[in-house]
């Protein structure tokens, strides 16, 4: 199986059409027809279904795309590696990356990584735990950052300078805005909505034996979406502060959780990873400048 195919294999997928995938790879249809048919034969199963305008995926194609994306990715990863290998001023830094207010502290550090290095490209990948880490594992990315403590046994990792708190997200006219925080005994009997990841890990922490009076109405991945929901009065967002706009001009309020909950954040890399030089400096560079605790 060879990486042409799979890139031909992905058109197709993506354009759902034959002759606009042959134009976009600049090949004949025959050629892209042919590849495809031996990619099938190879495989021993059927990945198009073909109808009188359209293409599209079986549940076999399906699973070979996804596949063949991470093989991709990785391909092109790896030659783009190889050629910035001399390029002393730049490359490229993969990044998968949690939500959290302290993605400034990156931000700000590659702004200044870029003053030494001005041809430095940065790639984000963003969401939760498992979606970044897998990517992590396979590869794809350089470093991740989590909002959970990282496995020691799997990755290195640094602690970012703070902490993000947890509260709140409803509309400014609910009872509970005149409130200063919010205790357990507010959220019984409310909807509420929370990332699935949090709400196993992080507000059982909280809530300790009364977990089981809380109710999750929905979860989200992005809390933006959440907060949307929120305004329109179906739930109640539990969330970090910061991630969603709570001024008064937005409808929102933000009231922290009491007790304090509060998250730490790590970047982390792949232990016994070699690293390449661009991801080495960028590295190096966060350990000289962030503050951590």
């Amino acid at each position: 199986m060879e990486i042409r195919t799979l890139r031909y294999f992905l058109a197709v997928a993506r354009e759902e059409n034959m002759t606009r995938a042959a134009e976009q790879l600049h090949v004949t249809q025959p050629t892209l027809s042919k590849a495809l048919r031996a990619l099938e034969d190879e495989l021993g199963k059927k990945l198009f279904t073909r109808h009188s305008f359209s293409i599209r995926l079986t549940d076999e194609g399906v699973l070979l795309r996804d596949r063949a994306e991470d093989l991709v990715g990785m391909a092109d990863k790896i030659a783009q590696e190889f050629v910035t290998l001399d390029e002393l001023t730049g490359g490229d830094i993969y990044l998968g990356l949690a939500e959290s207010y302290q993605i400034r502290y990156l931000a700000r550090e590659i702004k200044e990584l870029r003053r030494q290095y001005p041809n430095l490209r940065y790639h984000i990948t963003s969401g939760d735990t498992e979606q970044v880490t897998e990517k992590l594992d396979k590869g794809l990315l350089d470093f991740s950052v989590l909002a959970e403590k990282p496995d020691a046994r799997k990755y290195e990792s640094l602690a970012f300078p703070d902490a993000d708190v947890w509260g709140l997200v409803f509309p400014s006219g609910d009872p509970l805005a005149g409130k200063a925080f919010v205790t357990v005994d507010d959220l019984i009997g409310l909807p509420l909505f929370c990332s699935e990841q949090s709400w196993q890990n992080d507000i059982p922490l909280w809530c300790k034996e009364r977990m089981d009076e809380l109710r999750l109405e929905g979860s989200f991945r992005l809390s933006y979406n959440g907060s949307m929901f929120a305004r329109e009065g179906l739930g109640y967002l539990l969330t970090f502060d910061h991630l969603v706009d709570t001024s008064p001009s937005s409808g929102l309020v933000f009231r922290p959780l009491f007790p304090r909950l509060e998250t730490r954040l790590y970047l982390i890399w792949k232990k016994y990873e070699t690293l390449s030089p661009i991801a080495e400096r960028f590295l190096k560079h966060l350990q000289t400048r962030f503050v951590f605790p």
